[in-house]
């Protein structure tokens, strides 16, 4: 990894920009996964590069959620295990949430590494290398999973999610908690709750909740996720991106 200055103004950009790189030549993060971090960077640019409030509100909303899920499952791919894999291990302990390696580029050999990993920064259990079970709708490699984690879970957060499991996993039944920096994405458009905000910033967030809110009622917390409305809040994040673009020119 190259030495970069931490007074560069791009510096935390860079920086990521260089852990998806070498998760790509450690066996990590598929080759597509550049690209993929690509596009959300420039959505990130549109936000400003910070937790805006329709995302904070967002987090707040998702740590209710799973406080109040009866089986929840974190589903993690290369990206996500490169760059927050102690955050999202940290996450699954608050929660607590089962953590499952779900890949559309899957491989067994990149399954385990990513177990592995998880392992070694402190997971105590990773699902996904068996693939015992199925997600009904889905062609793609994404539908393997296992019976223990997100084919039995009720609510999946799915950060850095593909719109055709989003998709597969209401059909299910299933409530869907997403990360995705596009408002624009069918990922953002069909799942229950959409976090409009980096990865790196929105699952520290969500912990932070997490740790505010456990103490409250479940009445409470039930509340506020019956109050949610994400369609509102994407025409809310597109209104901000435009108005932001405007005033920038």
């Amino acid at each position: 990894m190259i030495e970069i200055p931490k007074n560069h103004p791009r510096y935390l950009s860079l920086v990521t920009r260089e852990k998806i790189k070498q998760g790509m030549l450690d066996g990590l993060v598929h080759e597509t996964g550049l690209i993929a971090h690509g596009r959300g960077e420039a959505f990130d640019y549109l936000i400003g590069e910070k937790t805006i409030i329709f995302a904070n509100k967002a987090e707040k909303v998702a740590a209710a959620m799973l406080l109040c899920a009866e089986n929840p499952v974190i589903s993690v791919n290369g990206n996500v295990v490169t760059l927050v894999s102690k955050e999202i291990i940290e996450l699954a302990d608050l929660v607590p949430a089962k953590l499952e390696v779900n890949l559309f580029h899957r491989s067994e050999i990149r399954v385990e590494k990513l177990k592995n990993e998880l392992i070694k920064q402190g997971a105590k259990t990773v699902y996904g290398s068996s693939a015992n079970a199925k997600i009904p709708g889905l062609d793609s490699n994404r539908c393997q999973c296992e019976k223990e984690g997100i084919f039995s879970a009720d609510i999946v957060l799915v950060p850095l999610e593909d719109g055709d499991r989003c998709e597969a996993l209401k059909a299910m039944g299933k409530t869907v908690i997403t990360i995705d920096l596009n408002p624009l994405s069918r990922t953002a458009r069909t799942a229950d709750i959409t976090i409009i905000d980096n990865v790196i910033r929105a699952i520290p967030n969500i912990s932070k909740w997490i740790k505010k809110l456990k103490m409250e009622n479940k009445a409470t917390l039930k509340d506020m996720i019956k109050n949610w409305d994400n369609s509102k809040m994407l025409m809310d994040v597109s209104s901000f991106i435009s108005k932001r673009l405007n005033s920038l020119f």
